[in-house]
């Protein structure tokens, strides 16, 4: 009986350890979840009032390019420090231009993306911006290469991914100052779940640190870059329920990988499909 006393004390003891550090993972659990709630709600309202000081901002820096503008009219090119005051009448000109990029690109960021996909083949897209973007690309000695196999549709919003790609192949030709060559291509994953989009360069490529950070918000190794760009390349890209990558090796280019599912993202609104495949091409 002594014994039979004893191991139920164990086992009752047993089942008070056991629930109290059940109940103690628990609560940890519980006080994550509220700071992590905490967090969210504070970034949220940071959002909403940075937003609002950048429209801010706007107004009168309006005001500031107008009245600069004017100022210049005013300025007599007879006067003997006509030049040096035209050249910081400039600069100013200049700098205040780049602060409302700025503030564009940063609104544009933290602005609400509202997706309006639609069945577009990503191919018959690619052909668009090749021929578009093929005269500026042989300017800078950049010849742009489209491959493709046939057509493949995915159901994304056709102006966001637009975008996306454009980025992709100015920052490219960005990357060969000497000239280069610039591959696109979309292709189906084998399980055909996926649409696979590459954009390689033969640039200057990255290290793995800097390829590490190039999708970072205001993270940018170019010069007068505001580090939007690829930023919002990879929100627009999320909100697609996809995937961007890039891998880099210095002095051998660049690949940037676009991972986008052919399905339509939950709870978006399917619509007619303007666009229609072209068949295999390479375009020069």
């Amino acid at each position: 009986m002594p014994t039979f006393a004893a191991g139920l004390f164990l086992g009752f003891g047993a089942s008070l350890i056991a629930a109290g550090g059940a109940a103690y993972y628990l609560n940890r659990r519980l006080l994550s979840a509220e700071r992590r709630a905490q967090r969210a709600e504070r970034l949220a309202e940071l959002g909403t009032l940075t937003s609002g000081l950048a429209h801010e901002i706007k107004n009168p820096l309006s005001t500031v390019q107008l009245n600069l503008q004017l100022l210049g009219e005013d300025l007599d090119p007879a006067a003997a420090n006509y030049p040096r005051l035209s050249n910081r009448l400039k600069t100013v000109t200049r700098e205040t231009g780049r602060l409302r990029d700025i503030l564009d690109s940063f609104l544009r960021f933290a602005g609400k993306l509202e997706l309006e996909p639609q069945p577009t083949d990503l191919n018959h897209m690619l052909e668009e911006l090749v021929d578009f973007f093929a005269p500026q690309a042989s300017q800078q000695k950049v010849q742009v290469r489209f491959t493709h196999d046939g057509p493949i549709v995915a159901a994304v919003d056709p102006r966001l991914i637009r975008q996306v790609l454009l980025n992709l192949m100015l920052n490219a030709v960005q990357a060969m100052p000497k000239g280069g060559d610039l591959l696109l291509s979309a292709k189906g994953d084998a399980a055909g779940t996926n649409a696979i989009l590459h954009v390689i360069d033969t640039g200057t490529g990255m290290t793995q640190e800097v390829a590490a950070k190039v999708f970072e918000a205001y993270y940018s190794n170019k010069r007068g870059g505001t580090g939007l760009g690829l930023a919002m390349a990879k929100r627009i890209i999320a909100e697609h329920n996809g995937s961007i990558s890039v891998t880099s090796e210095p002095g051998k280019g660049s690949d940037f990988c676009i991972r986008l599912p052919i399905k339509l993202p939950p709870g978006k609104g399917l619509r007619p499909a303007a666009a229609k495949s072209t068949g295999g091409r390479q375009s020069a």
